[in-house]
């Protein structure tokens, strides 16, 4: 960009006067990448069962699915490579380059996966270069939103860079709704028979189109101001990466703009989204479009506090709100899943509350109940007996038992004994497990527990107005995020400085949140302690945060240094 740019950030009434086209044209274009980023990100998700079917053919159905998401936390696993890959390539060449790169790797990946043939064509080799194309993905994303917040942030006036990157921060909501929204266009449009055999590949196709859109609007923006007068002056960084890691100056505040800031916020982010969406439809059995009705319904209420809070951040302040979303998190998460529970399954609700479930038996003899792949064997009668009630989604106390006992299943009033199937001999090695399961059953729906939820007892307005708040929370941590994250590193290593914390926090912490969480609600029978995990760690965050991370909304980011020491340590 011109000069004028970069004095139009410094001057002295920059807070008052109205948006230029100029910078109207540089959220716009930067947004509207990162969007299809997003777009493209998820849809590998999104048609998950389709994408199973076609590269894990010779799987069972359960492990096609499993096989694909773990191909779709594999994105999630490289997004802090590609921070540091294109962070580096940011601060050397510059930010407009470096992701007009990454999206032209992100959308040139998603078309790939579109046009690649499946298993019955290519063997063993589809599913390999399928997750090749995956990896390529994360580390596109991993590169653009570091650059994409980074340019937003050096192109806005001094008092409103919270107000402008807040704009950046709406675009992976934005990505879920248009790719959850070309699916069902083309699904409805085509037929399931003829979507679930080809079908599923034209929104992979459409990201041809995106792509060709937004590199072309790339094009036609100039480089970032900060970035050219530090080039010019020649006071840009040649090894980056050193200097954002390799010195305890630096090092100590991406540590610290970690645990400090973005591992809350990404916990808090995939919570209030992800993980509800997970717990609307896999533990209170809420039907699947039901449950994207109300997800899409708090999400379209929820969004434009993204900008309301980053523009909230230009006036108090960006820490005090980042950490009063975590502390909400904390102090409210468990009643407010609760209460979706009650609202979402009321049937559900009543039946923990009146007959809550126990298993009695001898701690020593119970395994890990976590078997995501439905391959595991249970050969006591401690894991028959959890075994048998995850399947049903029923939660579940502990009761300890002496040493050797068989154990019970304690539904309100009723016991029901389980087996050890080692000691079953003829007949009874099908009958006893068929019994039990049968008497189980009929326990569980004696005491009220429903098979799944009723459509017609789910309290909508409620539920939507509990999952809005969970969103308001993921606005507060995440709408500020940007600004302070480019406010916290000097503007020669700010592109791989701030990426890596980013994508730590977000592809690691918050992208393995969903499994993390299941893990600890498989090994506890208690389907709210999956909350412990984003609690423990927005805890965390809050009070480290609190702690060591000063406020930055008043720095100069263009100084080329940062002088301000902006953590206590």
């Amino acid at each position: 960009m011109s000069s004028t740019a970069g004095d139009l950030a410094q001057a002295p009434d920059s807070q008052s006067r109205p948006m230029s086209a100029e910078e109207r044209k540089v959220i716009f274009a930067s947004s509207l990448g990162t969007v299809f980023e997003w777009y493209d990100f998820y849809l590998f998700g999104s048609l998950a069962a389709f994408i199973g079917r076609q590269f894990f053919a010779p799987l069972a159905p359960t492990a096609q699915f499993i096989m694909t998401l773990l191909g779709f936390a594999a994105g999630f696993a490289v997004r802090p490579f590609g921070a540091l890959v294109f962070g580096r390539l940011g601060d050397m060449v510059g930010r407009k380059y470096t992701f007009l790169i990454t999206i032209l790797i992100m959308g040139i990946s998603t078309l790939a996966v579109g046009l690649l043939p499946g298993y019955e064509s290519w063997g063993i080799w589809a599913p390999i270069i399928l997750i090749s194309f995956r990896l390529l993905q994360g580390l596109a994303l991993g590169g653009e939103y570091g650059g994409a917040a980074t340019y937003v942030a050096e192109h806005a006036p001094a008092g409103k860079r919270g107000y402008y990157t807040s704009f950046i921060q709406t675009t992976a909501t934005l990505g879920l709704f248009l790719s959850l929204l070309v699916i069902l266009i083309t699904r409805n449009t085509m037929g399931d028979k003829d979507f679930g055999e080809w079908g599923w590949r034209i929104p992979f196709w459409i990201s041809a189109i995106l792509l060709i859109i937004s590199v072309w609007i790339r094009l036609s923006l100039n480089e970032s101001p900060a970035f050219l007068k530090i080039k010019a002056e020649g006071t840009h960084s040649t090894q980056p990466l050193t200097d954002s890691f390799a010195k305890w100056t630096n090092l100590k505040i991406v540590i610290l703009a970690l645990v400090g800031l973005t591992a809350g916020q990404a916990v808090v982010w995939y919570a209030g989204q992800f993980y509800a969406l997970f717990f609307l439809t896999q533990t209170l059995k809420v039907d699947l479009t039901a449950a994207n009705y109300l997800i899409a319904g708090s999400l379209l209420l929820g969004t434009p506090f993204f900008i309301v809070f980053g523009a909230l951040s230009d006036k108090i302040g960006r820490k005090p709100i980042i950490m009063a979303g975590c502390l909400l998190a904390v102090l409210t998460y468990f009643p407010i899943f609760k209460g979706i529970a009650q609202f979402a399954n009321p049937a559900l609700y009543a039946a923990q509350q009146k007959s809550p479930v126990i298993v009695q038996a001898d701690p020593a003899n119970c395994s890990f109940q976590f078997n995501p792949t439905g391959t595991a064997t249970f050969t006591n009668s401690c894991d028959i007996a959890k075994a048998n009630l995850a399947s049903l989604s029923v939660s579940y106390g502990h009761e300890d038992q002496p040493a050797g006992s068989v154990a019970k299943i304690k539904v309100g009033d009723k016991v029901i004994e389980s087996y050890d199937p080692k000691t079953l001999t003829g007949d009874d090695v099908k009958a006893k497990p068929a019994a039990f399961r049968a008497a189980v059953v009929e326990a569980v729906k004696e005491a009220g527990y429903p098979a799944k939820a009723d459509p017609a007892q789910i309290n909508y307005p409620m539920t939507v107005l509990l999952l809005w708040i969970l969103v308001i929370y993921v606005t507060m941590v995440y709408g500020p995020i940007a600004a302070m994250l480019v406010e916290l590193f000097p503007t020669r290593i700010r592109y791989s400085s701030m990426s890596l914390p980013y994508h730590i926090g977000n592809g690691w912490f918050g992208g393995f949140l969903p499994a993390t969480s299941f893990a600890i609600v498989a090994a506890t029978g208690d389907v709210y302690s999956g909350l412990w995990y984003p609690i423990t760690v927005a805890g965390c965050t809050f009070i480290i945060g609190m702690i060591f991370i000063k406020e930055t909304k008043d720095v100069d980011i263009h100084d080329p240094d940062l002088k301000h020491a902006p953590v206590r340590l």
